[in-house]
């Protein structure tokens, strides 16, 4: 294990020794190589730089109490971004050849992996890209998949704990059937001017609202929302948000844990009567949301007066993390063990 000061790592990148990469050439995909270095040299009509052919994941390696390191639904990652390849146009990477450069990255990066008492855990970033030159709005007919990894410490630097939010109409993340539901760089583009402000305000991230009518509760900077009220979890339901594997967890888990889980349109004026409230993601797993300010409305929706999360959430977050580093049991089979 590399001498690292692992409980001060911040959510950033640290070059790491190794990197996986795999072409699309001629119609099929090659090959897995194995690389130490950091850039990547691209054609500058590379239909990455030019019509956007780019999509991401992100998901996590976790070193265990048992000493294991497992990986939590990469499955869902693999799936995820062949939807995205559909899309927008690229060749779908599939699921076994994912799921191998993902252990193989791992694995020749193990020194990496921060001890399980750090809190801290190894992110794993898979990149596609359109690498063929083209001038014209058409997909490429070459890419380039490649893996990564860091390792991170918490998103938020207070870690599991409340965080103020702030609801933006200035911005749009995505448009209704637009590009909201795959996982592409534009659309954190499009996000860096609201969270920039919401952050100079003394916000911990912006607060979308639909689209369209501006009546609806969408996303909360980079992650999905969901509220606790009456026993119930409930989460919107949109054509223009990215489809979470942590919410899609936290649903099943509410269910087993015997809530109620809807997905449906929620209006602004219902935050009022949910007696809790979080975003949701791979980065923060559950960031707990201490309030959501209404600048325009001048309305403040208060879910922890004391900034401490709800015993809901609490209780969620730590089932999730429990099956992630196979302290609780898997029942769902989400987990894969990749160093024994």
């Amino acid at each position: 294990m590399k001498e690292i000061d692992w409980s001060s790592l911040s959510f950033g990148y640290m070059k790491t020794d190794y990197n996986v990469r795999c072409w699309y050439r001629n119609g099929a995909w090659g090959k897995i190589e194995v690389s130490s270095e950091e850039t990547l040299n691209i054609h500058m009509a590379a239909t990455c730089l030019h019509y956007g052919q780019e999509a991401f994941e992100g998901l996590k390696a976790y070193r265990c109490p048992d000493g294991k390191v497992r990986v939590f639904r990469m499955d869902e990652n693999a799936a995820r971004l062949q939807s995205t390849c559909r899309g927008i146009m690229m060749p779908e990477l599939p699921t076994e050849l994912f799921e191998a450069m993902v252990a193989k990255v791992v694995r020749m990066n193990e020194a990496y992996i921060p001890p399980y008492e750090s809190g801290a855990s190894l992110y794993i970033r898979p990149l596609l890209i359109g690498t063929g030159a083209q001038v014209g709005v058409k997909p490429a007919n070459e890419y380039l998949f490649l893996i990564f990894v860091t390792p991170v410490g918490p998103y938020f630097k207070g870690g599991f704990a409340a965080n103020p939010y702030v609801i933006t109409r200035k911005y749009d993340r995505a448009a209704p059937l637009g590009t909201g539901t795959y996982k592409v760089g534009g659309n954190y583009a499009a996000s860096l001017c609201a969270s920039k402000e919401a952050h100079d305000a003394g916000y911990s991230a912006e607060f979308y609202l639909d689209a369209k009518e501006k009546k609806y509760i969408d996303e909360c900077g980079a992650a999905n929302f969901f509220g606790i009220k009456n026993n119930t979890y409930i989460t919107p339901k949109s054509t223009s948000i990215l489809p979470s594997i942590t919410n899609k967890s936290l649903m099943q888990l509410a269910e087993d844990l015997g809530l109620k889980v809807e997905r449906r349109d929620i209006p602004e004026e219902e935050l009022e009567t949910f007696e809790e409230a979080g975003a949701c993601g791979t980065a923060a797993v559950i960031s707990p949301i201490q309030r959501i300010d209404d600048p325009e409305k001048g309305k403040s929706y208060v879910f922890s007066k004391d900034g401490k999360p709800g015993p809901v959430s609490t209780m969620l977050y730590n089932k999730l993390r429990g099956v992630q580093y196979g302290i609780e049991p898997d029942v769902h089979g989400w987990t894969k063990v990749l160093i024994e």
